[in-house]
């Protein structure tokens, strides 16, 4: 099986896509931000004495971020309870979980939410505000075959996001990502009626994040940012019959070019201070600030073909979603990718900061990937390849890429080169070692 790049939606007419559109939150950014939150709630319509619920997990409230977003709301004269069970790399059930604690404080659920910590508490949040304003379980908004692929009407009260880590975009994206362990497979709930009101990010939540998680989540905000840049562009896709039906990732288009150009510069250039003084704020804020400009490109233009391989490796090792990112990028996106428009990927390697005077584009693809692996080696906590992160045989290989072609075609339609099992296999394995210790 193989994805042509014209594949835009399920009804579709013979004709290219003309229009795109970007939706996105309120955003509200700097430092202290959190302490306009209630600000920020009271202008979505929150009113007086409301309830609302904090979702988060133990490691932020032990961090003391949850205490500091409770206190905030409560001295605004709102009421608020605390759910600190968030899932790493939810599950369904760790949803069906978050839901049963709404339903049994509540007759109708919360008049607001706060979602406080990286992707995994966002994507909870997320999933259970619209799950309880539409009725049902989890299941029943997943895609076909895994789930029923009903779609959600109804966004629900007010949700607002506080990333604690700079990289998933879970806080602008319309996407809740779910495992099923028993499939050995992610998926995805997929609706506008997902994303979140507002976002709220302050970069002073996120120098309690130790060496190894800055990185790792810095890996997938750059993937965000190179992948939407080198994606597809919208117009190469088919138009939808329906306004409606048009993908969430839609193709890249010159604004999501400009935002893409900014989150590598910021990303790359400030990801070593990061992780080696977390509590340098300026670097930081340049962080927080590229994964965001990262989200907004790839996550409406559409990430690819590494994303797509790394939910098979993430839901089959339990490996942390930016190291997978990490790991695959050369092979994938950078390696494989390139092949389909070197004059991009050059473009990509002069904003990373490579010299590529005298360079061909192909020599300049080559050598971004080489700049991209040794970013890595200088954070010094990420792993050399994906032998690293598991005991992965040649069975693995042909069932991880067979998963990826079954199970992602979301990402890989938006992938800028059409690709088989074999392909990806063979991605796999290029991916097993990107330097030697």
């Amino acid at each position: 099986m193989s994805y042509d790049r014209s594949v835009s939606a399920s009804d579709r007419e013979l004709a290219p896509e003309t229009v795109w559109h970007i939706d996105m939150p309120e955003i509200r950014f700097g430092r202290d931000a959190t302490d306009e939150l209630a600000f920020q709630l009271r202008d979505l319509g929150v009113e007086g004495a409301a309830t609302g619920l904090v979702i988060t997990d133990d490691g932020v409230a032990d961090a003391g971020h949850a205490d500091r977003v409770v206190a905030h709301l409560e001295a605004a004269g709102l009421d608020v309870d605390c759910y600190a069970d968030s899932e790493r790399e939810p599950s369904i059930g760790a949803i069906e979980d978050c839901l049963s604690f709404v339903r049994d404080q509540t007759d109708d659920g919360y008049d607001f939410y706060v979602g406080l910590g990286g992707g995994s508490c966002m994507d909870t949040a997320k999933a259970t505000r619209a799950i309880v304003a539409n009725g049902g379980s989890p299941l029943d908004y997943v895609a076909e075959p895994t789930g029923d692929g009903q779609t959600l009407t109804e966004s629900g009260p007010p949700l607002v996001l506080l990333p604690t880590t700079a990289g998933t975009g879970a806080e602008i994206s319309p996407v809740a990502i779910l495992s099923v362990p028993e499939k050995e497979i992610k998926e995805a709930i997929s609706s506008n009626h997902v994303r979140a009101d507002a976002a709220v990010l302050d970069p002073t939540l996120t120098t309690t994040l130790p060496p190894d998680l800055t990185a790792r989540t810095a890996m997938d905000a750059l993937g965000h940012a190179i992948e939407g840049y080198t994606t597809h562009e919208y117009d190469s896709l088919l138009r939808a019959s329906d306004p409606g039906e048009r993908p969430v990732y839609a193709g890249r288009t010159q604004l999501t070019e400009m935002f893409s150009e900014k989150a590598i510069r910021l990303l790359s250039g400030s990801v070593r201070t990061a992780v080696h003084n977390g509590d340098d704020l300026d670097a930081r804020e340049d962080m927080l600030l590229g994964a965001l400009f990262g989200a907004i490109s790839g996550l409406t233009a559409g990430a690819s073909l590494c994303h797509a391989m790394a939910y098979p490796v993430g839901n089959k090792y339990h490996t942390f979603h930016g190291e997978t990112i990490a790991v695959l990028t050369p092979a994938s996106t950078i390696d494989y990718n390139s092949a389909s428009d070197p004059a991009r990927f050059a473009e990509v390697a002069e904003i990373f900061g490579v010299d590529t005077s005298g360079l061909t584009d192909r020599e300049a693809a080559d050598a971004l990937k080489q700049a991209y692996i040794q970013l890595q080696r200088d954070l010094g906590v990420l792993p050399s390849g994906l032998n690293e992160l598991a005991d992965i045989t040649e069975d693995d290989i042909e069932w991880l890429a067979q998963q990826t072609v079954d199970t992602q075609e979301r990402l890989l339609r938006c992938n800028p080169r059409p690709v088989t099992s074999d392909d990806v296999a063979a991605v796999f394995r290029d991916a097993l070692h990107n330097w030697e210790e």
